[in-house]
């Protein structure tokens, strides 16, 4: 369907042009129409289905026929699990809205980072994307006010639920206007997020899209077995000889992402860690570098995995298993999306054998085998 029968105005059109947009995806198609015409919004998709645009365009809509709020009273709250989601959220904020008719101002606020630098640059802003412990902190030293909020976005709820951010978003939502529109979106629809949805949504439009194990075709699925001592050689031996040029590998710990890709770096793969015990900044340019194609392997944890939205990635390897199916398909699912193919390539250790068989049935897919033991590793 085209963007043109959504409802949305001629500035917005001509930017979906301009950026390369020729239609919409199916969240879109329903969220976009239901968010303009002021409705609540429970939407359940996955990363990569388009959900952020989905939420983007229309706030931004909205706010073209609005007055200026006064200076620090947000008009639009979008809170979000990780630094990474809410630098991301931003830059599609930002890429949409400008050029636009009326000027909007948005920023992304997160902890890990001095907090003095943030209060300076709240001025002005109407759209606030945040993790809810540095939202809470701003809030304390009245950096803003939420008085003039029209719009609440809970985006990756479940995300934040996991991470135990329960506590801090109740204490968010007593500090709002009871009466704003809430869009809230989520991968799963867990008994926790059902409590929320009843509480915090008003007759909300449904909109789900397609479980995710159902955009799998698009991704080749292989399994290597071999033992944990020649996971290393093996995996340098794939990206060396697949002449894999942009990879993003998986490890279980932070300890081992590292370690990982200090051995790569020194058999000549450019390689670097991201993970939550790097720096902000180091985690920024970490992601920067990989998306140019700088470096070649980005060795990550799960914890940041919904953080990572790159167009068209071609590999993804495991080289731990996740201890859930569902968190094996978040993996997986950095590559296969936007109706592009991908790979993504599992290094399985006898011990880990059954485990894996688990997560092939709970996803409906069934991975090609290949006994890495056969191989000759020697070199790499």
């Amino acid at each position: 369907m085209p963007f043109s029968n959504l409802g949305l105005s001629s500035s917005f059109l001509d930017k979906l042009a301009q950026l390369g947009y020729e239609k919409a995806y199916p969240i879109q198609q329903q969220a976009i129409p239901a968010i303009l015409k002021g409705k609540d919004i429970l939407g359940i998709a996955q990363t990569g289905s388009g959900k952020t645009a989905s939420f983007v365009l229309p706030i931004l809509e909205l706010l073209q026929t609005q007055k200026p709020s006064k200076n620090r009273h947000i008009k639009v709250l979008v809170l979000v699990p990780t630094r990474e989601l809410a630098i991301q959220v931003n830059e599609v904020f930002q890429v949409f809205s400008k050029d636009l008719p009326v000027k909007l101002k948005s920023m992304a606020v997160y902890g890990g980072v001095s907090i003095n630098p943030q209060m300076i640059s709240l001025q002005g802003v109407e759209i606030l994307v945040a993790t809810p412990g540095r939202l809470l902190e701003l809030q304390e030293n009245k950096a803003f006010s939420a008085a003039e909020l029209q719009i609440l976005v809970l985006d990756e709820a479940d995300k934040m639920l996991n991470l135990g951010f329960r506590e801090e978003m109740d204490r968010i939502f007593a500090l709002l206007p009871k009466k704003r529109q809430n869009l809230l979106f989520s991968a799963t629809l867990s008994p926790d997020l059902e409590s929320i949805n009843k509480n915090l949504l008003h007759e909300p439009v449904i909109v789900q899209v397609e479980e995710e194990k159902k955009n799998l075709d698009l991704i080749k699925q292989f399994v290597y077995l071999i033992s944990e001592e020649k996971k290393g050689p093996l995996l340098r031996y794939i990206i060396k000889t697949g002449k894999m040029e942009q990879v993003l590998v998986f490890t279980s710990s932070v300890h081992k992402a590292d370690t990982v890709a200090d051995k790569l770096n020194k058999n000549g793969i450019k390689a670097v860690a991201i993970h939550s015990k790097k720096s902000q900044q180091a985690r920024i340019q970490a992601l920067e570098n990989f998306k140019a194609g700088r470096t070649t392997a980005l060795v990550a944890t799960d914890i940041i995995a919904r953080g990572i939205d790159i167009k068209f990635l071609p590999f993804v390897i495991n080289y731990e298993l996740p201890r859930s199916p569902k968190d094996f398909i978040h993996r997986i699912g950095r590559t296969g999306r936007a109706e592009a193919s991908g790979e993504a390539i599992s290094l399985v250790t006898p011990e880990e054998a059954q485990h894996f068989k688990v997560i092939q049935k709970k996803m409906g897919k069934v991975a090609t085998q290949i006994d890495g033991n056969d191989l000759n590793l020697h070199g790499y």
